[in-house]
């Protein structure tokens, strides 16, 4: 029922200014490392509840997660390639300063359902993939009673595109949505509709009591 999506730790790529996408070889930095150490007490006691932890197959995702997954028993860890960056294409291990310059780079702001990187995939076809990803995971570990908590270590342009999905929000517009590295981002499935719980958090996390229905509290409820 619940997902609490985590983009992995601030790598060698982001602080040099370079899309990396699917380049292997890419490692969190020494401020990435001190942000996975911290995930574990970020998470607080929801870490005991995680029913699964699922990330991308890239190598910054798996140290994000791993002092998490070395801290818990018997929560499997699942690698799972739907929830991979982006396919850049030709774009992949550029600087950023030289892809503003490309003309597409303006489709990517404006129109990013339009937008198909050379030698790569569109952002459509991300956001299909990785909506579709999240939601067949979650009914698999939401768990018997349905409240059940688990969570997805993925990619910036990854995660947004899931909670464009979750807001209703057509994807031309999923650029509104800011996602920094570290960051947890929750979203509450429900039979009826998602319900975006937090965005781009970069604090500790508090979770609500599962819903006992579906509707939407009127007013907006009592909260945690």
């Amino acid at each position: 029922m619940t997902v609490i999506l985590v983009r992995h730790g601030r790598s060698t790529a982001n602080t040099s200014g370079v899309l990396a996408g699917r380049t292997p070889g890419v490692a969190l930095d020494d401020k990435g490392r001190a942000q996975s150490l911290d995930l574990i007490g970020r998470l607080g006691d929801v870490a005991s509840r995680l029913q699964a932890v699922v990330r991308s197959p890239l190598q910054r995702c798996g140290e994000t997660v791993a002092p998490l997954v070395d801290q818990l028993d018997g929560v499997p860890e699942v690698i799972d390639d739907r929830l991979a960056e982006v396919d850049y294409g030709q774009w992949s291990g550029r600087k950023l300063t030289d892809l503003v310059n490309e003309p597409l780079w303006k489709t990517v702001q404006r129109n990013p359902s339009h937008a198909v990187f050379p030698d790569g995939e569109g952002l459509a076809d991300v956001s299909r993939r990785a909506t579709a990803a999240v939601r067949a995971l979650d009914r698999e570990y939401s768990g018997a009673d349905g409240h059940g908590v688990w969570l997805a270590c993925s990619h910036g342009d990854v995660i947004k595109s899931v909670v464009a999905d979750a807001l209703g929000m057509h994807l031309d517009a999923f650029q509104r949505i800011v996602v920094d590295p570290a960051s947890i981002t929750v979203i509450g499935y429900s039979h009826d509709r998602p319900y975006v719980l937090t965005v781009n958090n970069g604090g500790s996390l508090t979770l609500p009591a599962p819903r006992v229905h579906a509707d939407a509290e009127v007013g907006g409820g009592a909260g945690a």
